[in-house]
C-alpha cells in the first residue's frame, strides 16, 4: 500500500511547551484519516507542521516516498492543499476568482492563467457544486458556501493530499453532512488523501476510514472508528463519561454525551 504521508518521530514546541511529542504513523493514500481529539492536543500544529506551515522541528515527514525537506514550496503545494479553520473573506474576489487561485503552483513565470487552468477551474467548481456562485463576491456567501468554495480552490490545486482543518466547525448540521460528504465523492473519485481535523466524534466514526485520537501532543488511539471510539479509550482522552453504542445508521459507534445531572457511577 502507497502511503501519502509518513510522520516518524515527530516533536514540536513553541518555547518551552511541547505540543507534538514523538509522533509516528503512515496516511495511506485514498484514505479519509481524521485526527480527533480535545482543544489543546496539538491537531492544529500537525496540520500546519504536514503542510509545511510550521517549520519541521524534530522527527520526519516523508510526502509520496520523498522527506518533506526535498520539497520546495512550489513543488509542495502541487501535491498538498491545505484548508485552514480561518480564512479571511476581506477582499473583494468572486468565487471563480478565489477558486482560480488554487492554480497558482502550475502557473509560469508570468502568472498567467491559460485555457486548460480555467477549464479545471470551471471542472472544479462543478464538481463542488458551486458554479452557480462563479460570479458572487465572498462576502455575499453563507458559512457553508464559503468552506465549499475554499476546499474549490483545493481541488483546483490538483493535489493529491487534501488537509482540512475543522471544516465543519461553525455549519449548521445540513452543511456540516454535505461537506463530508463532498469529502467522500472526493476520496472516492480522485483517489486522493484526504486528511482531517475535527472535533466531531460521530461524524468521525461516519466517514472516517481511519482515526488518530490525540491527548496531549500525543496518540491515545488509532485504526478504525469501532477500535478507537470505545468508551474507555474517550473517556481516557476527554476526561469526561460518554456512552458509546452502535449507531442505527450501521456498524460504526455513535457517542453521547452524559451530562452531570445524569450520571451515575460506573461499576
Amino acid at each position: 500500500m502507497k502511503f501519502a504521508i509518513e510522520v516518524k518521530n515527530l516533536s514540536h514546541s513553541y518555547g518551552n511547551r511541547t505540543v507534538l511529542k514523538n509522533l509516528s504513523f503512515p496516511i495511506s493514500m485514498g484514505d479519509f484519516f481524521i485526527i480527533i481529539g480535545p482543544n489543546g492536543s496539538g491537531k492544529t500544529t500537525l496540520m500546519k507542521t504536514i503542510s509545511g506551515i510550521e517549520k519541521l522541528q524534530k522527527g520526519q515527514l516523508v510526502i509520496l516516498d520523498r522527506p518533506l525537506q526535498n520539497y520546495t514550496r512550489k513543488a509542495l503545494a502541487k501535491i498538498i492543499a491545505f484548508v485552514p479553520q480561518m480564512i479571511s473573506v476581506d477582499f473583494p474576489f468572486t468565487v471563480s476568482e478565489v477558486v482560480l487561485m488554487g492554480r497558482s503552483p502550475h502557473l509560469g513565470i508570468l502568472g498567467l492563467e491559460q485555457k486548460k487552468d480555467l477549464e479545471i477551474a470551471n471542472q472544479a467548481m462543478t464538481f463542488t457544486g458551486v458554479e452557480h456562485l462563479s460570479k458572487r463576491r465572498l462576502d455575499q456567501l453563507s458559512g457553508g458556501e464559503l468552506q465549499r468554495v475554499f476546499i474549490t480552490r483545493a481541488i483546483c490545486q490538483e493535489s493529491q493530499i487534501i488537509l482540512l482543518d475543522e471544516p465543519t466547525a461553525s455549519l449548521d448540521l445540513a452543511h456540516q453532512v454535505r461537506v463530508m460528504d463532498l469529502m467522500e465523492k472526493l476520496k472516492e473519485e480522485k483517489k486522493i488523501a484526504v486528511v482531517m481535523v475535527s472535533h466531531d466524534v460521530n461524524l468521525a466514526a461516519m466517514y472516517g476510514d481511519c482515526l488518530l485520537l490525540l491527548k496531549e501532543g500525543q496518540i491515545v488511539s488509532m485504526g478504525k472508528p469501532g477500535a478507537v471510539l470505545t468508551y474507555k479509550t474517550l473517556e481516557k482522552a476527554y476526561d469526561c463519561m460518554l456512552l458509546v453504542d452502535e449507531s442505527p445508521l450501521g456498524k460504526f459507534p455513535q457517542v453521547t454525551l452524559v451530562p452531570q445531572k445524569l450520571k451515575t457511577p460506573r461499576k
